[in-house]
């Protein structure tokens, strides 16, 4: 691994915590991507976690809050574009037509994408209408 890419998982590392710690399992890599889209029945959220300003102060702000709302999906994954790229690549297969978009956030019902938000969705909202988006998903879906 060269300097930059340490530095980089270095810095990466408290973005990765964020989610972790609130109870999100982290996939990094293609086959443990394929492990969890073959073999998870019921509903799960996905988040597509990046290094943007947007990720930080929306995002994984907004995906640790969900947590608290009363209907809410069996399991909780991410990814972490531009760090285990092959394992976001593989994540994104799954998703079909959906466009590649970092961060993001899939509400899945039995590997199928019942919900997804873009961050066009994300960026340049409040945290409160990025999680009315989120919860509406978990209470139609979940």
């Amino acid at each position: 691994m060269n300097a930059y890419e340490e530095y980089m998982k270095q810095m990466a590392q408290p973005m990765r915590d964020e989610l972790t710690r609130a109870g999100f399992e982290e996939l990094k890599t293609p086959e443990e991507v394929n492990y969890f889209m073959q073999e998870t029945e019921g509903t799960a959220l996905v988040v597509i976690n990046s290094v943007c300003g947007c990720a930080a102060g929306l995002a994984r702000p907004v995906a640790v809050a969900s947590l608290n709302h009363t209907v809410k999906p069996d399991q909780f994954v991410t990814v972490f574009a531009g760090q285990d790229k092959e394992a976001t690549a593989q994540m994104r297969e799954f998703f079909g037509e959906i466009p590649p978009s970092s961060p993001s956030m899939a509400v899945l019902k039995n590997g199928k994408v019942v919900h997804f938000i873009h961050r066009h969705n994300i960026e340049n909202h409040a945290p409160e209408e990025i999680l009315e988006n989120l919860l509406g998903a978990y209470d139609e879906h979940c």
